[in-house]
């Protein structure tokens, strides 16, 4: 499934199409150290593709042409 994001659909964060999982929670729950079998679980709906879809939507986002603040820039 891919990556939509729709402001009638979780304030238009990008979720799973289909459902109303969210990127930013497969991330989380990944940072988190779960395991992409056990976020599967927590969620039928979703499959490995759509894990590793939502990793690389991620990726992709953070090719943008965007200057990310350091520690020495709140200074």
């Amino acid at each position: 499934m891919p990556i939509i994001s729709n402001r009638d659909v979780m304030m238009g964060k990008p979720v799973i199409k289909g459902t109303r999982i969210t990127v930013e929670s497969i991330l989380e729950r990944l940072a988190a150290g779960e395991s992409e079998a056990q976020i599967i679980e927590a969620n039928p709906r979703l499959r490995l593709s759509d894990i590793r879809e939502a990793l690389r939507f991620a990726a992709d986002a953070l090719h943008a042409d965007v200057v990310y603040p350091t520690d020495a820039d709140a200074a």
